[in-house]
């Protein structure tokens, strides 16, 4: 008989915790719970010591857009102690996150995909950095492509006359289509940065057989490799022949490898760093990042100061300021460097940008040929 009390005293209690473990159908963790509901270990807190879960969980549709605000924005106050420091005090932010503060600031990382998403949706709005307040290219830029493209429409009509020309030898022709499609080719390039489209979608690529066949732009070896050798030359014809959806490619693979900056930059950051001791290249990786992420975040704001009617010359003068400022003062903080020494490693690292950008365009413009 004691024995089936027992069994029974057992049930309940079971019963009784299962009831407090087991999720409400309403909106939060029932009051009490003792365990955790992701992965089962003893609470003793607001948040479980194993897996990090908050003990008071919610099922709401408001608390769906709290997780959404929170995962993009950091709105518990990442973001806004990160943002201040990486424009004011870089040096500092790398340095602390570097120390050991990791939990107060956004990763650098995160910061960098946020940043690279961010300039994207604003750029597809405004055109980019330095466009005027409709979106399109500088007055200056404007006036040197409606001159060069007047040149080449009158040299287009010209050229199509000859060719219209019955008594015109078949070799002569040749000749002339050959120099009509480099023509067509350039006035192209012009339309297609003035408005997007090429004027004449349909134009063959530079040069024409006898028989009307393509003929490649790239004649011999390029890189002593034959199968890298075809594919280059069949995107150096993919791109003459129709520049517009080339340029486009380029573009989005410029988003979707923007991350080759970091990997890129880590070589040139450690050679200008060397001599300073006690950094390994991780911390050369979080000062790179969180750099690169400032530069994506200060074009962003010229893409909307621009779209807003500043003044190109003003633009162009915070572009020239602003970003060797900002690196001065992170190289002199995070290393813990004197003026002197950050100033001549301000010197030899804006000497390697220029090589890491060249590198990073040559990629794109190779993969943009491959795609």
């Amino acid at each position: 008989m004691s024995g089936e009390l027992d069994a029974a005293g057992t049930a309940i209690e079971g019963a009784l915790l299962g009831a407090a473990v087991e999720p409400a159908h309403g909106n939060a963790q029932p009051v009490g719970a003792t365990n955790c509901l992701n992965c089962g270990s003893v609470l003793n807190g607001q948040f479980c010591s194993a897996c990090g879960q908050k003990a008071h969980v919610h099922r709401t549709l408001s608390a769906i857009w709290h997780d959404i605000l929170h995962s993009v924005l950091h709105f518990d106050g990442k973001m806004w102690r990160t943002l201040p420091m990486l424009l004011f005090k870089p040096g500092e932010l790398t340095r602390r996150y570097v120390h050991g503060e990791r939990a107060k600031f956004v990763s650098p990382m995160a910061l960098f995909l946020f940043s690279i998403f961010l300039m994207f949706a604003v750029f597809s709005f405004t055109g980019g950095p330095f466009s005027n307040a409709e979106g399109s290219v500088p007055d200056a830029v404007q006036r040197d492509f409606n001159s060069e493209a007047a040149k080449l429409d009158k040299e287009i009509r010209e050229t199509e006359a000859k060719l219209a020309d019955v008594k015109i030898p078949p070799a002569a022709k040749l000749g002339l289509q050959a120099k009509l499609n480099d023509l067509k080719s350039d006035r192209n390039g012009i339309a297609f940065a003035q408005t997007g489209k090429p004027l004449y979608p349909d134009n063959n690529i530079r040069s024409s057989s006898a028989s009307g066949a393509k003929v490649s732009v790239i004649e011999g070896s390029v890189t002593g490799i034959d199968w890298l050798d075809n594919a280059v030359r069949k995107g150096g014809e993919k791109m003459v022949a129709n520049p517009s959806l080339a340029f486009y490619k380029l573009q989005s693979n410029g988003y979707k490898f923007a991350w080759l900056l970091i990997p890129l930059s880590l070589p040139f950051v450690w050679l200008a760093t060397l001599g300073v001791r006690g950094h390994p290249f991780y911390d050369h990786a979080v000062f790179t990042t969180y750099s690169i992420s400032f530069m994506c975040l200060l074009f962003l704001i010229f893409a909307i100061l621009g779209k807003l009617g500043v003044s190109e010359n003003a633009l162009g003068l915070a572009f020239v300021l602003i970003p060797p400022l900002h690196l001065y003062k992170q190289l002199r903080h995070a290393y813990s460097l004197t003026r002197p020494g950050a100033l001549i490693r301000l010197i030899i690292l804006s000497f390697f940008i220029w090589m890491v950008l060249i590198l990073f365009a040559s990629i794109l413009l190779f993969l943009g040929m491959l795609g």
